[in-house]
């Protein structure tokens, strides 16, 4: 056997991208509303009349529901998980009893076989219970074994892993090591060809569940030897095999509940028939996974925005000051009314994204990375909000408050537990920049090699006159449409018309698109150094798709009879409020100062604003700043806990 190479690949940036980019699903076989919305063509008919699901999957995701509540209510001491900072193990047996752990596993292997619809309204009501035990779902199943073998198993491990998975097996996703995060190019974690096997040498960081775990999904580099393509590859480990130690239980600001820790790989041998797709597909099994297991995150967002709104309307109407409720002075009310409108709107988008990834007809790629980005966001500023309606009640515990005789109102834990949110399954920083290359991919896809220092005179003129048929077409298509029109989108008019907000939204993509364009023009090669704006361009695409889910949404509520009028006005409040935010987006496109950060940032790291620092003591401890992940046997204790 081989040994497994002990030193970390060195990448360039431009090697790094490259892997990035061949990870990406280079191909768009089914229509996109969001990649259509960056383009400057709205298209409406894309969700609307909005979608919705067979009467039958409803009834049984309704019926999963009933339980599910009747469990977080009976079952479920959040306050206990909080002061532990651990579920209990009763709790993951009784959600395993539930079908819980295989709410997205096919009835044929003993999963429920819920929508996605149902699975995120399953996490959101879990998650309002505790946001810890939503997080040892999701992770389970929208990003664990069960995803991955769904889309890319071969058919005998589907039947050897998800059964397991559905009632009795734990999972975890292994993807980022103490020196690797959004940049898996430079993956250190070996799976070295030995006969029928791989060899597994390496460290992983934060392993959601793989403390508790049973079935792991590591990603690893295979070296690239005779019959070996080599690569970036996924397998599926018994999280028992010889070699493997849990290093260390993370703790955190906030999910105390969490069974994050680190995970050793030393000489884990592996079967070849555990490996998912060929050598070489680890990344793109990954981003293939993610396309709709980000919406897990969002699914929680909602829950938390439901549970603030419900929070701020008892307290602001129950709280007195100045001979009225609290609700009723302005500053406090336009908080309530922000919670309010853009909980409507992100379940709009939830339900929305939800829908399509089911019926499968659309590619919900960037959909489902916006309804991640949004929600994890706006989940955040909901959160703070209620803190401030709450004042010092907010920032005080729930533990306090029941110890001094008032209602135990978590608001400053939910605003702890919402944090990671920005972080998990890619950054808010990482998310604008994954959007943004795949709305800019039309323009790549036509106009790439002309800004692509490597290609040839004769591919850049090749690529010239692709580009000059593409734009001829594309560019006066943007100068008029609908959005001008005083009458289009009239069946939105019912007492309080929303077809202005529409229109605005079919003018604003127009000119979204515009400014892409002449941002790319302006820039060319640079365009991806601008991060600043692209993360503008992402935001203003994310407002209008916010904006038109929850036009659409209210349609469908007045439509069958459901709060039509409230959700009409709730509609209308969000649009205007998010009408705002997209102007203001606009004007920085081009007037902030993105140059002098720039220039500020470098002299903060060239030392020379040490000076600023002065007047301080820094409380941190001693150590390195990353962890050292040289491969080899572990000399810690194993904390691995596996739940039977």
């Amino acid at each position: 056997m081989s040994a497994a190479p002990t030193t970390r690949p060195t990448v360039t940036e431009r090697e790094a991208r490259q892997v990035a980019e061949a990870a990406r699903e280079q191909q768009w076989r089914k229509p996109s509303f969001a990649k259509e919305l960056f383009l400057g063509r709205f298209r409406l008919d894309l969700i609307h009349p909005h979608p919705l699901p067979p009467d039958e999957d409803a009834q049984r995701g309704e019926e999963f529901l009933t339980k599910l509540r009747d469990f977080c209510e009976t079952k479920i001491d959040s306050a206990r998980i909080e002061r532990d900072a651990r579920i209990p193990d009763e709790v993951i047996d009784g959600l395993k009893e539930l079908g819980a752990f295989g709410m997205k596993i096919d009835t044929k292997y003993g999963g429920l076989g819920l929508t996605q619809v149902y699975y995120n309204k399953a996490l959101a009501l879990v998650g309002s219970a505790n946001p810890a035990i939503g997080a040892l779902l999701s992770a389970h199943q929208s990003i664990g074994v069960p995803q991955p073998l769904k889309i890319f198993g071969t058919q005998e491990q589907k039947d050897a892993f998800l059964p397991r998975c559905a009632r009795t097996d734990i999972s975890a996703f292994l993807l980022t090591e103490p020196d690797v995060g959004s940049d898996p190019a430079r993956l250190a974690t070996t799976a070295v060809p030995d006969g029928d096997d791989y060899i597994l040498d390496g460290v992983k960081l934060w392993t959601t569940n793989g403390v508790i775990a049973d079935l792991l999904v590591v990603m690893a580099r295979v070296p690239k030897s005779e019959g070996h393509k080599g690569g970036i590859t996924a397998f599926v480990v018994e999280a028992t095999a010889e070699g493997i130690t849990v290093e260390n239980r993370n703790a955190f600001m906030g999910l105390r509940g969490l069974e994050n820790g680190v995970t050793r790989f030393h000489q884990v041998r592996v079967p070849a028939a555990n490996r998912i797709g060929p050598e070489g597909a680890g990344l793109k099994i990954a981003l293939t996974t993610l396309n709709t297991g980000r919406l897990s995150l969002p699914a929680m967002c909602v829950g938390a925005g439901k549970w603030c709104l419900k929070i701020a309307r008892e307290w602001s109407g129950a709280r007195e000051q100045w001979g009225k409720p609290v609700a009723l002075h302005e500053a406090v009310g336009s908080k309530i009314a922000f919670i309010a409108a853009t909980t409507f709107a992100l379940e709009a988008v939830l339900d929305l994204s939800s829908q399509m990834a089911d019926e499968d007809r659309n590619d919900i790629r960037i959909e489902a990375a916006l309804a991640k980005l949004y929600g994890s966001e706006m989940a955040c500023l909901m959160a703070d909000e209620l803190v401030q309606i709450r004042g010092g009640r907010g920032f005080e515990t729930a533990e306090s408050l029941r110890a001094r005789g008032e209602r135990a109102v978590p608001a400053e834990q939910i605003l702890r537990d919402l944090r990671i949110n920005r972080i998990f399954e890619g950054s808010t920083e990482i998310m604008h920049l994954l959007i943004a290359r795949e709305a800019v991919d039309a323009h790549l896809s036509v106009a790439g090699d002309l800004i692509d220092p490597d290609k040839s005179l004769q591919d850049k003129a090749k690529a010239g006159a692709q580009a000059g048929v593409f734009y001829a077409k594309w560019l006066p298509k943007l100068v008029a449409g609908p959005g001008q029109i005083p009458s289009s989108y009239g069946e939105f008019k019912h007492g309080i018309d929303l077809s202005p907000h529409l229109r605005y939204v079919e003018r604003t993509s127009r000119k979204l698109a515009r400014s892409t364009f002449y941002a790319m023009s302006r820039w060319q090669g640079r365009m991806e150094t601008k991060q600043g704006f692209l993360g503008r361009i992402v935001d203003i695409g994310a407002e209008l798709f916010a904006m038109s889910a929850a036009c659409v949404r209210a349609e469908l509520l007045r439509s069958r009879g459901e709060h039509g009028r409230e959700a009409y006005q709730l509609a209308d409040a969000f649009c205007r409020q998010s009408r705002i935010c997209v102007d203001e987006l606009f004007g920085r496109l081009w007037t902030n100062t993105d140059d002098l950060d720039r220039k500020v940032v470098k002299g903060v790291l060239a030392g020379s604003y040490e000076w600023l620092e002065q007047g301080v003591v820094d409380p941190s401890g001693d150590g390195p700043w990353i962890a050292d992940a040289t491969p080899g046997p572990s000399r810690k204790e194993n904390v691995h806990r596996p739940i039977r």
